[in-house]
């Protein structure tokens, strides 16, 4: 068992205080957005004791570190573990699948693009389905609605705006009745320019000006995230999407293709180790309209939750449909409860509450808030206990192969 430092990434759309008070942390003044805790290059975690970067102690003896299984299907730690905080919108963004991230990092690469360059799409050869767990009441926009609940609610706000606004509602409830009707209207919004805008702008007003709109969870949201991005595509594109409110403990699931955006909330977020995103607004990063287009896929689809398996009264494991990873939850009230980790191939550990004591085949140690550690595949079986008289709850993320 080794411990873990991870760094925190201070995006502008994070806050100052969720991590540092989850993982009793000391304060920071500058946005916390996400620690990451993996061996993803681009910002490893490092071995407490020495220092060594996961991924640089993971390369000395894979087979052992990783597993036998892990090593021959991905050669590396498949996965990557996140505390999530936002306190503002992320962007509108969607990933590719495998195929298209191995293919076109590829083409990029050929081109002599560099890795940093800030209008490089694919930064890795790798895809990035992704998991997040509620800490908070936690909002999002995941997948796209039925296109009549979509019409019916511009055909609600039309009646509410000035007439300079029913030519572009018109075009877009067109759009939106016609073939392919997701597809055509997503891309009409993101590339239209000023007409989307100014429509952008007119529906915001007319919500925050009529208390019967702004009582529609929808439209309030609209208004929010215009406020911090006006006149952004991005913001029409939210009514397009699912909006999901999370209660803590609730998981919903991404996929290739789905076009999502997270709001604001506080969260534990795992995924396939890889940092590819396609974005469409929303943000002041790179966008590649065209590419994130090519990549959606823009067809219906009810909100991604992710129902867990119930182990027991307090242990439940999510397992999405993507092998790189799986996320076990326990948060045990009664010391001196213990719980069998389901763990297959290296793990990380990250406790947010409480004292464990984590067993395997080489020792005991004990992981306490705020504390975070690496397993070894030659190390399991696993087993943790809570220790002391303060409820718990620890994280175990592994792949769902041997």
């Amino acid at each position: 068992m080794f411990e873990l430092k991870n760094a925190i990434r201070d995006y502008h759309w994070g806050s100052a205080s969720q991590i540092s008070d989850l993982l009793d942390l000391p304060a920071e003044t500058t946005p916390q957005a996400e620690m990451w805790l993996g061996a993803h290059p681009g910002c490893p975690s490092r071995i407490s004791d020495s220092g060594t970067a996961l991924n640089d102690f993971i390369a000395q003896d894979p087979e052992h570190i990783l597993g036998a299984a892990v090593t021959q299907r991905y050669g590396r730690l498949p996965y990557l573990f996140k505390v999530l905080s936002a306190t503002q919108p992320l962007s509108i963004q969607t990933h590719p699948t495998l195929k298209q991230a191995q293919e076109r990092f590829a083409r990029e690469n050929a081109s002599g693009k560099p890795l940093d360059a800030t209008d490089r799409n694919y930064r890795d050869d790798n895809h990035k389905p992704e998991m997040l767990f509620a800490l908070t009441d936690f909002v999002a926009l995941s997948g796209f609605r039925q296109p009549a609940q979509i019409v019916d609610d511009l055909q609600i706000l039309a009646a509410h705006l000035p007439d300079s606004a029913h030519a572009s509602i018109g075009q877009l409830v067109s759009l939106l009745q016609g073939t392919d009707p997701l597809a055509r209207t997503f891309k009409h919004v993101l590339t239209a320019g000023d007409e989307i805008s100014r429509l952008v702008g007119q529906i915001s007003e007319g919500v925050a000006g009529s208390p019967v709109l702004h009582g529609n969870a929808h439209f309030a949201e609209l208004v929010s995230i215009n406020k911090i991005y006006p006149g952004d595509p991005g913001v029409l594109v939210a009514l397009l999407l699912n909006l999901i409110f999370l209660e803590p403990g609730q998981a919903i699931s991404l996929g290739a293709g789905n076009v999502h955006a997270y709001l604001r909330g506080l969260g534990i977020e795992v995924m396939a180790n890889s940092d590819n995103v396609l974005r469409g607004g929303l943000t002041s990063k790179h966008i590649d309209v065209p590419e994130l287009l090519d990549v959606t896929i823009a067809t219906p689809s009810p909100a991604p939750i992710l129902e867990p398996v119930a182990l027991d009264t307090h242990d439940r494991l999510y397992k999405p449909d993507f092998e790189e990873f799986q996320l076990q939850v326990l948060d045990p009230t009664e010391p001196g409860l213990a719980a069998d980790l389901q763990l297959h191939g290296a793990a990380v550990l990250l406790c947010t509450a409480g004292e464990f004591l984590i067993a395997t085949r080489e020792g005991e140690r004990n992981i306490s808030r705020g504390q975070s550690l690496f397993l070894t595949a030659a190390e399991l079986p696993a087993t943790a206990t809570l220790q002391g008289t303060v409820p718990g709850q620890l994280f175990a993320a592994s792949a769902q192969i041997d």
